[in-house]
């Protein structure tokens, strides 16, 4: 009788050690999965955007073509060079002066010199105030009246291409933050010059494209550049913001877990909200910035390992 009494015993005290220790984890795995600590709401900017991608293209792309066939005698530019209306870029001899100069020249200079000056050479002007793009034509090489001597621009914009779903939401003038994939650092300030009116299909998908005018050139600018466009749809300074994860949603409405003086049981309060980014909220109503919201966020453990010491990882191997 007295063997029964402590087998049951030992017993007792086993189930009760197996339930201590299954509490205990489940309580472990609860504090490990969610950690709660508190912030008060912040005054600050936010703005609501559009996102896109484009590239950097010259505003207006100008080729110089000689009037006529003929060589090219000199090329008065290089690339990157910043030229004036009415700027002589190259000169050029027609076919006919060419040939007449190569037959004078073999008769000496001085029959050479009378017809340089007798057959005077073709100019070839900037029509625009620009830069130098492309000059790749040399001194002496054969080009026909369709052939680009000297490629202008006026500027560089950046051409987005946008959603047809977002573009009823982008405006004339409309501000923007320029990012180029060469150089994500920097921020460049633009605002919406035209809005094309007739679509294309990229990938199966229906865009329109935007040109946007940047405030000021950078250096580093170059055509052909991919960028990365935020349209700035609503932009707001000094509103009461709330991070995102202290927001709950329930039937359509919004909730922040709030904690009222020295209680240690936060209450639960409606709020309404603005606009929002993709870390923080406007909060038009419902709370203010001197209360205590409570922010939940998971935590995640890894796996116990085997006591073997294996990778919990790695597939189990049959034995």
């Amino acid at each position: 009788m007295h063997t029964k009494k402590i087998t049951l015993l030992f017993i007792v005290l086993i189930i009760s050690g197996i339930i201590a220790g299954y509490l205990l984890k489940t309580k472990k795995n609860e504090s490990a999965e969610q950690a709660a600590g508190e912030i008060s709401p912040f005054f600050g900017a936010i703005r609501n955007v559009i996102s896109s991608t484009g590239t950097v293209l010259p505003k207006n792309r100008l080729e110089i073509k000689p009037p006529v066939n003929g060589r090219i005698e000199r090329i008065l530019v290089k690339e990157g060079d910043t030229i004036k209306t009415g700027q002589i870029l190259a000169w050029m001899s027609s076919t006919e002066r060419a040939a007449l100069l190569d037959a004078a020249r073999g008769k000496g200079e001085e029959t050479l010199k009378y017809w340089q000056e007798t057959y005077k050479p073709i100019p070839l002007p900037a029509p625009i105030d620009g830069e130098v793009i492309v000059a790749t034509t040399q001194p002496g090489q054969t080009v026909t009246a369709s052939d680009a001597v000297v490629v202008l621009s006026d500027r560089l914009i950046v051409r987005a291409q946008v959603d047809e779903t977002d573009i009823g939401k982008i405006t004339p003038t409309m501000k923007a933050i320029i990012t180029i994939d060469a150089y994500p650092d920097i921020k460049i300030n633009a605002s919406v010059e035209h809005i094309y009116y007739e679509s294309e299909t990229v990938n199966n998908v229906t865009i329109y494209k935007v040109d946007l005018l940047p405030e000021e050139t950078p250096l580093f600018f170059r055509s052909g550049m991919n960028a990365n466009i935020d349209f700035i749809e609503v932009n707001k300074d000094n509103v009461l913001l709330i991070p995102l994860e202290a927001i709950t949603q329930d039937k359509g409405e919004h909730y922040v877990l709030v904690r009222q003086g020295n209680n240690k049981e936060p209450s639960r309060a409606l709020v309404k909200l603005g606009i929002s980014d993709d870390k923080n909220a406007e909060v038009v109503s419902g709370i203010t910035a001197g209360d205590r919201i409570i922010l939940k966020t998971k935590k995640y453990t890894l796996p116990q390992a085997a006591s073997t010491g294996s990778n919990p990882f790695l597939p189990s191997r049959r034995r």
